[in-house]
């Protein structure tokens, strides 16, 4: 282990949940004892609308060497929230690596070291995801979850392994707050980016108090936010499906229309019917497609959010809680 001790910023979105937000400090100057990251907790307030107990971080830490508050001027959600606090720490607190996490206890503190030991082994120089061994969810979540990977790595080609819970190098940080798509899906975004990562498997813990807001449709904007990130490969594999139905409509007709000169008639019918399905398909996806990639395409030739310029303009403040005296 580098004895040397390094500034660490836990940064944490939260929406209203003070209460896991207050219990996960405490696990936090548990579990971080020892592991010299001087670590900082910055937690993102994505515009709650319950303020802040007056308790809140009411006490003293052993490990933690400050906790303050990113006020936003609205709720942005998660992924938006994460980028708004990637810039904040980059113009305001130079270190040597930032934890994305949440702030609910899915993430679990006593993980922290094995990412701490992977970006050490790393040289430092890499993203540390935790690969998601296991989920907690009921089945239903579980279900449609497994349905997004499966889709998600037939349009993109890359199977989704990882959340936010990251170990990101202050280096990593420069070249994450000037990507554009880090405002839609922080974690898709570094990846797409090429930048340097590696995952390690890690199971997703359990709540600390409340209920998730991750339902259904939570999830599905959430996969299409990532889509969104992938928007050029999904519409060029989007045109290269229709290409491949438009041969299999050709194909089932002139097999139809064989098997019918054979004296088969019936067959003809059912080739019909087939080519009938495939066009059906084609007639809405077709449109799709080329929507899609012209929108992905026409985009390049305009700038569109830029973190570092414009996420300043959504923190409404910054409140620190606790520093040691």
């Amino acid at each position: 282990m580098n004895s040397t001790p390094t500034r660490t910023i836990v940064l944490m979105p939260m929406f209203n949940d003070w209460e896991s937000a207050d219990a996960l400090l405490d696990q936090l100057d548990t579990a971080l004892a020892g592991q010299n990251l001087e670590p900082e907790v910055l937690i993102i307030d994505d515009g709650s609308s319950v303020p802040m107990p007056p308790q809140f971080a009411a006490r003293s830490f052993t490990t933690l060497r400050a906790v303050g508050v990113l006020e936003l001027r609205r709720n942005l959600g998660h992924q938006r929230a994460i980028a708004v606090g990637l810039v904040y720490v980059h113009e305001n607190l130079p270190c040597s690596a930032v934890i994305v996490m949440d702030a609910d206890g899915e993430d679990r503190p006593t993980d922290i070291p094995a990412l701490a030991a992977a970006f050490r082994a790393a040289g430092g120089r890499s993203i540390i995801f935790a690969a998601r061994a296991k989920r907690l969810e009921n089945f239903v979540f579980r279900f449609f979850y497994q349905l997004y990977r499966i889709i998600h790595w037939v349009l993109t080609g890359d199977a989704v392994r990882v959340g936010n819970f990251s170990m990101v190098p202050f280096e990593s940080v420069k070249k994450l707050v000037v990507i554009p798509e880090i405002w839609n899906h922080y974690a898709a975004a570094a990846i797409r980016s090429r930048l340097a990562f590696v995952t390690i498997p890690i199971p997703r813990g359990r709540r600390l108090a409340g209920e998730s807001r991750m339902n259904f449709i939570a999830l599905l904007l959430h996969g299409l936010s990532a889509f969104f990130v992938y928007g050029d490969i999904v519409g060029a594999r989007l045109l290269v499906g229709i290409a491949i139905a438009l041969v299999l409509q050709l194909i089932v007709l002139v097999a139809g229309f064989s098997l019918y000169l054979t004296e088969r008639p019936g067959a003809l019918g059912l080739a019909a019917l087939g080519a009938g399905v495939l066009s059906i398909f084609l007639v809405q996806a077709i449109p799709v497609a080329l929507i899609l990639v012209f929108t992905v395409v026409g985009s390049r030739a305009t700038i569109g959010v830029v973190p570092l310029r414009d996420c300043p303009y959504f923190v409404a403040g910054v409140r620190e809680v606790w520093r040691p005296l």
